[in-house]
Order: structure tokens, then sequence, then C-alpha cells
């Protein structure tokens, strides 16, 4: 009698977009502009962190249609569990947060060379490289800088997004080829790389 052995198979995550938007209260009026707006194949990394958990879901529903429609990657940020009972592509967090769980594609928040070690330990699939610059996320929160930011970026395995008072021109000057934002991609103005 033949044995049968069950082989794992490796589930095909989507490619890492070069651009992204990342969602908060600051911009949830205009979230479905600013995707229809953005490059196809672009990235939002869904937070909503404002909302009761009912509602985030039932918003969430609604921003990945539109994403979707327009051919971008939805990751919610949450732990991999998560992100794959709402059906994202991906997970956004933490490396803790990131660690376990299903394979969805993970983005790991990234903040100083330890957390970039964290973030390779978590099976990190690309790394936000945070704050890039002053931020309203974060007022009066120290920003890495374009130094320090391209250090850190250097040393990561996976691609860097830079993160924190980005737009189009400081991904430029920064030299970063994969970038985030809030408010710059929010604004009809800055959605263009």
């Amino acid at each position: 009698m033949a044995r049968c052995y069950s082989v794992p198979v490796k589930i095909r995550q989507p490619s890492v977009p070069l651009l992204w938007l990342v969602s908060d209260a600051r911009n949830d009026a205009r979230i479905e502009r600013a995707l229809a707006r953005l490059p196809r194949g672009s990235g939002l990394v869904f937070r909503h962190y404002h909302l009761p958990r009912h509602e985030r879901r039932a918003r969430f529903e609604a921003c990945a249609r539109v994403a979707r429609r327009f051919g971008h990657v939805v990751v919610l940020s949450g732990d991999a569990r998560a992100a794959r009972d709402w059906r994202a592509h991906g997970a956004y967090g933490s490396p803790e947060r990131l660690a376990r769980g299903p394979d969805v594609l993970r983005l790991a928040t990234v903040h100083s060379l330890r957390e970039l070690a964290r973030a390779h330990r978590a099976r990190a699939d690309a790394v936000l490289i945070s704050p890039a610059f002053a931020t309203a996320s974060h007022p009066g929160g120290r920003a890495l800088g374009s130094v320090r930011w391209k250090l850190l970026a250097a040393r990561a395995q996976v691609p860097a997004i830079a993160l924190g008072g980005m737009t189009a021109r400081r991904a430029r000057a920064l030299g970063a080829a994969r970038w985030a934002a809030i408010g710059a991609l929010s604004h009809a103005s800055s959605s263009r790389t």
C-alpha cells in the first residue's frame, strides 16, 4: 500500500507595492478618492484604530472593495490570523504581533536595529521604517532623519518602506523606492510619485 505524504504548500503572497496609503481617522473621509488616484497595484494599510470593532470591520470591507477594484494590496493592522479572517492580503504591526499565525504578507513596523532584527525573526516580508521625518502622527516625536533611515534600510533583509512625514519629493531625496503616507497620499495634488 502506497503511503500518502502531505507536502506543505507555500501560499503565493502578492509582491510588496512601491506606494502605500495608511488609513486613520484623519484621512477617513478621503480614502476612497485617494485609492482611486493611486497607481494600480499600490497598497492600503488599514488601521482605523478609532473605530469600535464592528464599525472597523464594516469600514475595512468598504475600503477593501475599493482597493481591490484598483488592483491594490490590502493589509490589516493586526495579527496574521485576523488578516486571514478578514480576507486581507496581509498583516501590519510590531514584529512581536506578526511572529505567529498563518502565511500572509507581513509588514513589520521598525524604529531601531533591535526591532529590525525582531522583524527578520518574525518572517516579515517588508519593514516600514519610521518615522523618517517629523510627522503629525507623533507630534514632537524624534524622527530618524535621512542618515539613520538609510542605515536601517541598508541592513534590512527585506524591502524597506519609508514612513513618517513622507511625500513623493522626500522619498526621492531619501532614495526610498517604497514609501507610505497618511496625509500626503490623501490629497489630490500629492498622489503621484
